[in-house]
């Protein structure tokens, strides 16, 4: 809340916020007060950086560089009551972020199932078919974020052809 009217002055649309919501492994409610309070939900992006505790186990919110796990288990319900505080979701998997080894797809379908706001999905993507992957496992309502996998940053998946992509999915 400090910092954030100033990005927004300089031009930023939205502020994302991940760990300073949580405190000791807990969603802190007077932070995330605090966020909503400084910014407005309208221009809240909470991001939730996901991993399993257990492989096919429940996705829980992790912080601190990824490597502490919090309490807050990803759900249909806990989507719906972050929603009253926020405009859009930013999930990252967090077990496959940067490796360009392919999506982490049970989170994609439940993402598609379970969020009533835009998300974002990132992690793991690396060619032109994760996005149509994303697009048909979240039920036209998850995006995806590409990066290291995009030639602009030294992976092999041209940019262009993910703008054409887009520009095409959106006419």
């Amino acid at each position: 809340p400090a910092n954030a009217a100033g990005y927004l002055e300089a031009g930023a649309s939205h502020i994302i916020v991940t760990s300073y919501v949580f405190r000791d492994g807990v969603l802190d409610e007077g932070r995330l007060a605090e966020v909503v309070a400084a910014v407005g939900r309208e221009r809240l992006v909470l991001d939730l950086s996901c991993r399993r505790k257990a492989p096919g186990g429940p996705f829980y919110v992790v912080t601190d560089r990824w490597q502490k796990f919090t309490s807050l288990e990803l759900s249909r319900e806990t989507l719906v009551s972050l929603a009253a505080h926020c405009s859009e979701f930013l999930v990252h998997a967090v077990d496959v972020e940067g490796k360009q080894s392919g999506i982490e797809q049970d989170l994609v379908r439940l993402l598609g199932e379970w969020s009533t706001l835009p998300v974002t999905y990132a992690g793991g993507a690396r060619a032109l078919a994760d996005l149509v992957l994303v697009d048909e496992l979240g039920g036209g309502k998850v995006d995806l974020a590409i990066g290291s996998a995009l030639d602009c940053f030294g992976g092999k998946l041209p940019y262009d052809d993910v703008v054409a992509w887009s520009r095409k999915r959106a006419a």
